[in-house]
């Protein structure tokens, strides 16, 4: 099950990345939210039973209803729905993803010891290079804005690695995850406006 469930994660970066509509992109961010409170839920079984409850509870609640939730405020209230017609295209970009995968599995095999998971590990370099591939290859704030999100799933994603090891940073890792999503989704997703949408209307 935690096989289907890491390689059900790793699919919707791929897809992440070949996705041209940004209602997709909430999508996959919820679906993500979920695979990651199934990944947490069944990975980390030897942490106290109260720090799991609110570690699956953030992931479930925050990542999976809360943050897909204000990505369609910010798309409705922006009224932008495609990726910008000058982004890199789709063929290029999962060339760079698949780029990221390998880089990531050669990372992984070459850190791996006995207090990593070679395989979480692996998905969550995976996770933070395609994020950084979406934020670099697009040019629209939004798309960047889910490439930091899929950042810090991929800092969770990391912690999980240790957590059994290191639960500390479990409960670390989720009031940072949680303050980082509602400063960047509330402060700056929210205000954004329709003629703020691309970075290439900002001026002096």
């Amino acid at each position: 099950m935690m096989e289907f469930l890491i390689v059900a994660f790793a699919a919707t970066l791929t897809y992440l990345c070949a996705a041209q509509r940004f209602r997709v992109f909430a999508r996959l961010m919820g679906v993500q939210g979920l695979l990651i409170f199934g990944i947490a839920f069944l990975g980390l079984k030897e942490m106290a039973t109260v720090n799991l409850i609110l570690v699956v509870s953030e992931t479930l609640l925050f990542k999976g209803i809360v943050v897909p939730f204000m990505l369609f405020i910010v798309i409705r209230r922006t009224q932008v729905f495609k990726v910008h017609e000058k982004a890199l295209s789709p063929f290029y970009i999962l060339i760079l993803n698949a780029v990221s995968l390998l880089v990531s599995v050669i990372v992984a095999y070459t850190l791996k010891n006995n207090y990593i998971h070679p395989v979480f590990m692996t998905v969550a370099m995976y996770a933070l290079l395609t994020g950084l591939v979406i934020i670099v290859t697009h040019r629209l704030i939004i798309s960047h804005l889910i490439g930091f999100l899929i950042i810090e799933n991929a800092v969770f994603l990391f912690t999980i690695a240790l957590g059994n090891e290191m639960p500390v940073l479990i409960n670390i890792a989720m009031l940072l995850d949680v303050f980082v999503g509602v400063l960047i989704m509330g402060f700056f997703g929210l205000r954004l406006k329709p003629d703020t949408g691309d970075l290439t209307q900002l001026k002096d």
